[in-house]
């Protein structure tokens, strides 16, 4: 025996116009849907272009302005002689006990950082305070309240961001032991520290910027400064801590530290 088939009827045309109705809406929710995640993922580009270059340019600009504007003494010169051309006079350093000026109101920038080991960066301002909205997005590295300031017993610790916001401690990872951290203050004074050590910590980690990092309850004895700044890259799950200690002083009217000549 065979079997017969039997072939559904055909659509109406009530049919038709309803399955033709259904695709049709169901292309131009297809559509909504496409256009909505392309919009999505334009305004993420932009977002990530924002963030990770933008605020870079208006950092670097802004950051600029304000260490322009900073009242530093003019570096002096030497006077040319028997052919060799003038250039800037080289401070003698000074080991014993250094100035050291009061903590100043929170967001006043009152220093410049300078790191020889970071060739192309430029000098970085310093300000009061940690908080990003008032310092660190806005002025630059910031020095944690509290703390010693430049050339005092005890710990210096600043902060600053690694990316975007002109990310002034970005190539923190490159520094040695041995190189030195140089502070330039409003009171026209050259501070040079040396870097002793590095570590990775846990953000909940705060004895690195006590008065004697990891001993919070100890009394300092050395004059040391400390850079905190995000790890790894681009999240902020660790710190990439950097430890030094002060080598010699010199005020700004003796001339400029050897090492930003070229000095070791």
């Amino acid at each position: 025996m065979s079997e017969t088939t039997t072939e559904p009827p055909p659509l109406t045309r009530r049919e038709r116009r309803k399955a033709s109705h259904a695709r049709d809406v169901t292309y131009r929710v297809v559509g909504v849907i496409g256009e909505l995640l392309i919009t999505l993922g334009v305004l993420l580009f932009a977002f990530l272009l924002w963030q990770l270059w933008w605020t870079d340019v208006v950092g670097n600009r802004a950051q600029a302005e304000i260490v322009a504007e900073l009242p530093f003494e003019p570096v002096p010169t030497a006077t040319p002689s028997a052919g060799a051309p003038a250039g800037p006079v080289i401070a003698p350093p000074r080991r014993d006990e250094p100035p050291v000026m009061a903590e100043p109101p929170h967001a006043t920038t009152f220093a410049t950082i300078q790191v020889p080991r970071w060739v192309g960066e430029p000098e970085r301002p310093i300000s009061q305070g940690t908080d990003r909205a008032t310092v660190l997005d806005v002025l630059g590295a910031g020095h944690y309240e509290g703390t010693a300031m430049p050339g005092g017993l005890g710990n210096f610790a600043v902060a600053g961001h690694r990316t975007t916001y002109a990310k002034p401690f970005n190539r923190v990872e490159e520094l040695q032991v041995g190189d030195p951290l140089i502070i330039r203050t409003t009171d026209n004074i050259w501070y040079v520290y040396r870097v002793t050590s590095t570590e990775i910590v846990d953000p909940s980690n705060v004895g690195v910027i006590a008065p004697v990092p990891g001993d919070p309850g100890a009394v300092p004895t050395e004059r040391l400064i400390t850079l905190t700044t995000c790890h790894p890259m681009f999240s902020a799950r660790e710190r990439f801590i950097v430890h030094g200690v002060l080598d010699y002083w010199a005020p700004t009217s003796d001339g400029i530290p050897a090492e930003l000549a070229g000095g070791a």
